[in-house]
């Protein structure tokens, strides 16, 4: 049985992520930019799960566009709002005011956060997720993940 950190605290080594064989996803976009496992590959790819009533999710949001307008077209970033899609308007809205430029997404809150989902437990938010360019998960981290530890998982990909 593979140990996780426990929630909050983010394991700096990569012998926590159960395996590499890559992530299969596809959330529901809320625009023409596909938030799906396709569509991401051959970058490394940050993942960012929240709620639109969670201040650390707005910080984490923050950190990604500052990073995202850095990185330019080089690395992909994309937010996954776990609300259901009755709410696209609300998220859709909390975008827009924190002038998210890279895809955003809605994740079924129920199959997104159960350990069978494409990135395992999601046990709070925000939860961020580095992927390696062919898709395998490198790093996984509940909380707030700054902007340096989020690099620092990117190196070498």
């Amino acid at each position: 049985m593979v140990q996780v950190p426990p929630v909050g605290v983010s394991d700096k080594s990569r012998a926590s992520v159960p395996d590499h064989r890559p992530a299969v996803y596809a959330f529901d976009s809320l625009d023409d930019r596909p938030v799906t496992s396709e569509t991401m590959r051959g970058k490394p790819t940050v993942v960012v799960f929240l709620t639109t009533g969670d201040l650390l999710g707005q910080a984490q949001i923050n950190y990604l566009v500052a990073m995202a307008r850095n990185d330019g077209d080089k690395v992909n970033y994309a937010m996954v709002a776990l609300h259901p899609r009755k709410e696209i308007v609300i998220v859709d809205a909390y975008a827009k005011a924190l002038n998210v430029n890279f895809p955003v997404a809605l994740g079924d809150p129920s199959s997104t956060t159960s350990e069978a989902g494409p990135f395992g437990a999601i046990t709070a938010v925000p939860t961020t997720i580095v992927l390696a360019r062919d898709g395998h998960m490198v790093w996984k981290h509940t909380g707030l993940a700054k902007s340096e530890d989020i690099r620092a998982h990117m190196q070498g990909l």
